[in-house]
């Protein structure tokens, strides 16, 4: 079938196209909220749309109609369209998504792995004993404040009883971090501990041997280094993980008093 016969009888453009399946994500998870018995779709269709509209292919291969995926001009944009999310069993027992926060325009993004609870209490990230010690980093480390860089997590939801986050945990909530990313445009990325490392570069990363090595994720250099949480558990690593963080400032041409 000719691809431009089919756009001209559509008559619909890419932000329109995308609006509409941002739209049916909405109902489906409105539906999934009032516990009322799903749209008549298919499963597939069903499954497709509890995800995230990021995941959409720019040609299917069956019509070859071009979708766009959407593009968000704001962290206040991207936050209205996640909305309540239900995209993963997590939201079934937090009290507060943990989106992120500080300045918009930041050089540096520290990415944790989850929210614990002190931050699913708060919503807020990193707040709690590992955070005071990651605020500690930035402010008595790097002469910064925490507003001047942006914190966030690989997922927005807090784990029960702290457990790692599952894979399709990580990949329900990974686009709306990159999202971030793109927003910030950061000149560094530094992840915080394993699943960070791992969900930004595969399950092969070794924290243990791989850290304080530069890392790059989509053109943005990352250095991973410990969690803060490890160097509560082990101060004998706080030495390796100020190493790290004076790479950063290096790269981000920062003074190391």
């Amino acid at each position: 079938m000719d691809n431009n016969r089919i756009n001209r009888d559509m008559d619909i453009t890419r932000d329109e196209l995308s609006q509409i399946f941002t739209d049916l994500q909405t109902l489906v998870g409105a539906y999934g909220d009032l516990s009322i018995a799903p749209l008549p779709l298919s499963e597939k269709a069903l499954t497709y749309l509890n995800g995230d509209i990021t995941h959409m292919k720019n040609r299917t291969e069956k019509d070859g109609v071009t979708a766009a995926a959407p593009q968000f001009s704001s962290l206040e944009a991207l936050r209205a369209h996640i909305g309540e999310c239900t995209r993963c069993g997590l939201h079934r027992n937090r009290n507060k998504m943990v989106f992120g926060e500080g300045d918009a325009g930041a050089r540096l993004i520290f990415i944790g792995e989850g929210p614990g609870a002190d931050e699913d209490r708060a919503g807020r990230p990193f707040v709690g004993r590992a955070g005071e010690l990651l605020t500690k980093i930035i402010t008595d480390g790097m002469g910064l404040t925490r507003d001047a860089v942006y914190i966030c997590n690989i997922v927005k939801c807090h784990p029960p009883k702290n457990r790692d986050p599952e894979p399709d945990e990580i990949e329900a909530c990974l686009p709306f971090l990159k999202h971030q990313i793109d927003i910030i445009k950061p000149e560094v990325i530094c992840t915080l501990g394993r699943v960070a490392a791992q969900s930004l570069f595969g399950k092969a990363f070794k924290i243990s041997s791989e850290r304080g090595r530069w890392n790059d994720h989509r053109g943005i250099p990352v250095m991973p280094t410990y969690h803060p949480a490890y160097l509560l558990r082990n101060p004998s690593a706080k030495r390796d993980t100020w190493e790290d963080i004076k790479a950063v400032m290096d790269r981000l041409g920062l003074e190391v008093k």
